[in-house]
């Protein structure tokens, strides 16, 4: 369906709309929402009703700010979730209908964003998918895959010039990214095409006469996208930055941009270079920075790997050896930054990867344990700490941390469906089959293709 506007709803829902608007402009918020929520379920496509919906619905959480602020740990695991989730596919309207309940008394809550984001994708309603999309990236301004994701949407309802902003703001904190300068690309590779009327084309109508008026035009827009297509983003920023390096010497914010840049285009020395020029300023004494230059040279070994002749006989042997020694300088230029960043959790978790990694795993259930002091990492550090655990058959200390874990992560996710199959698994070790076939039908009821649950639960069912 395509979205609507006022004059092509129906009347019952105009009414509606018209007593919302009204009840908004007396702050009636509670009674405003209700009709527009009524609204909605007439004419799910009606986008101004929505849009007014989410202010009213943001206008009362901010009126209640310290309410909400306490009940937002438990909104993401609501059963209206799983209801909307399970719906989403066979009645994508009724999905959003149950997601746009859960707005009513949580209007950030992750979770039902995407909801809409999905049943907005399929019911054909662009401009609700960026409306969500938007909130999504407000609550996570750091995932590239969503910031992405966003633009995309953004350049769907005709935004083109917004949709590139959004990727260069991201580009800016991470020059030398090429996924993010790929999807520029594309995105100003479509903005050409669309600008120049080549979208009427592809959609059966228009004509080249429509768009070329004479062939001298047609070369030039021709050669124009041409060189939009193949235009090098990250060559572009490196000549940028270099000239504007000559007139800002001491701007090691630019000098930390050049040397990502670098390391995106394969030139470590170069990135390794300016890298080691910030170390050794008043601002060298920075966890990030080290990180940096650690991932780089990790990439080295990686870039070593790929430059190797695979018909080679000894081919494997020179691949094995080669991870062996990164896996090896990882480990000891870890250690260095865990002795000199001793409170910093985050590297005690990547440390513990580390061990986990090469087969420590006495020193990684150590490093995981301290780890779990991150609220970041905490999750993360207890899905490790039980692996650690199974892999030295202490099952039951395994399934009690996942345990934990899961009640603690309180939304659905890929994250928490790892966790329930983890337990499962460990249950199944332990012998408790009944209690391990309860967690993959949790995992079964919301995503049955998920790893092999549905080969589990079936199984179990037709041997009963």
């Amino acid at each position: 369906m395509a979205e609507k506007n006022l004059n092509e709803i129906s009347g019952d829902a105009r009414k509606l709309f018209t007593k919302g608007t009204e009840a908004m402009a007396r702050e009636n918020l509670d009674y405003a929402i209700a009709l527009l929520n009524q609204a909605l379920e007439k004419e799910p496509a009606f986008f101004d009703c929505r849009k007014m919906l989410r202010d009213a619905q943001f206008r009362k959480a901010g009126a209640s700010r310290g309410f909400f602020k306490k009940m937002l740990s438990g909104a993401g695991s609501s059963p209206q979730v799983a209801k909307a989730r399970i719906s989403l596919n066979k009645n994508p309207g009724e999905a959003m209908a149950t997601a746009e309940q859960i707005l009513n008394a949580d209007p950030n809550n992750s979770a039902a964003h995407r909801i809409i984001v999905d049943a907005g994708h399929a019911l054909e309603l662009p401009r609700t998918v960026a409306l969500s999309y938007e909130i999504l990236v407000k609550n996570s301004p750091k995932d590239k895959g969503l910031v992405i994701e966003f633009a995309k949407a953004v350049s769907e309802i005709g935004e083109s010039s917004r949709a590139e902003k959004i990727l260069l703001d991201m580009i800016r904190d991470n020059p030398g990214d090429g996924e993010l300068n790929d999807a520029l690309k594309d995105l100003s590779a479509r903005k050409s095409l669309n600008e120049g009327g080549y979208g009427a084309l592809e959609g059966g109508k228009g004509s080249y006469r429509d768009i070329l008026r004479d062939k001298e035009q047609a070369t030039a827009l021709e050669q124009e996208h041409r060189v939009e297509k193949s235009e090098d983003v990250t060559e572009r920023l490196i000549g940028e930055y270099e000239d504007r390096l000559q007139k800002e010497p001491n701007n090691l914010k630019l000098v930390r941009q050049l040397a990502d840049l670098y390391t995106e285009k394969k030139q470590f020395e170069k990135a390794l270079s300016l890298y080691d020029r910030i170390k050794n300023s008043d601002m060298g004494n920075d966890p990030s920075l080290e990180l940096a230059m650690a991932k780089t040279v990790v990439k080295q070994y990686d870039f070593k790997i790929e430059q190797l002749n695979p018909f080679e006989p000894d081919h494997a042997t020179q691949v094995e050896k080669i991870k062996a020694e990164k896996l090896a300088y990882q480990v000891a230029e870890c250690q260095k930054r865990v002795e000199k960043y001793p409170t910093d959790l985050a590297i005690r978790f990547e440390m513990g990867q580390l061990y986990f990694q090469a087969g420590k795993i006495g020193e990684a259930i150590q490093e995981f344990q301290k780890a779990q002091g991150n609220p970041h990492k905490r999750l993360a550090s207890m899905s490790y700490l039980a692996q650690c655990f199974a892999k030295r058959k202490m099952n039951d200390l395994a399934a009690r941390t996942l345990q934990n874990a899961i009640k603690e992560k309180t939304i659905f996710d890929e994250e928490k469906k790892d966790l329930i199959y983890n337990l499962g698994s460990v249950l199944e070790n332990m012998g408790q089959k009944e209690e391990a076939i309860e967690q993959f039908k949790q995992i079964y009821e919301m995503d049955a293709a998920y790893k092999d649950v549905s080969a589990k639960v079936e199984a179990f069912y037709s041997g009963q």
